[in-house]
């Protein structure tokens, strides 16, 4: 039985160590040397600029349980829906967190849409600490520039 277990360790351990060593770094689309996520989508040919649309707005009126979420442009000549959103990040089991907030802009065509996502801000809560936001993009050009 110990020589079992001795062996399954044998054949185990190695496999975990591999699971930690093959982490990869933070890939993060940048334009500028600022971040700015920009992804075009291809759907079903059946999908219509209108229905698409109305699935965007709605989707951004309620995708985000932010406080200051906006909706600042829809046009639906344009195909355009643009606002505010932001995400609640807890860092820790104490309750601290902070906010990620960013401008959210779709474009949509007849079976395709457009989402760009820029001008992050965070700001965290907790004590101690500005409550105020500040821009990531410039923090990451700093640390990107070595400072």
């Amino acid at each position: 039985m110990i020589r079992k277990l001795f062996a399954l360790s044998f054949i185990i351990l190695p496999r975990a160590g591999i699971a930690q060593s093959g982490t990869r770094p933070l890939v993060m689309q940048m334009r500028n040397g600022k971040i700015h996520f920009d992804n075009a989508y291809a759907l079903s040919p059946s999908r219509k600029k209108e229905e698409l649309w109305n699935r965007a707005t709605e989707w951004l009126k309620a995708a985000f349980e932010y406080p200051e979420k906006t909706v600042d442009i829809t046009d639906l000549k344009k195909g355009e829906v643009a606002g505010t959103g932001g995400y609640k990040i807890i860092t820790s089991q104490s309750g601290h967190y902070f906010w990620l907030r960013f401008r959210i802009d779709i474009v949509v065509h007849n079976a395709t849409y457009e989402l760009k996502l820029y001008d992050f801000y965070e700001k965290p809560i907790e004590p101690g600490i500005s409550n105020e936001y500040s821009k990531i993009e410039y923090r990451w050009w700093d640390y990107r520039q070595g400072k």
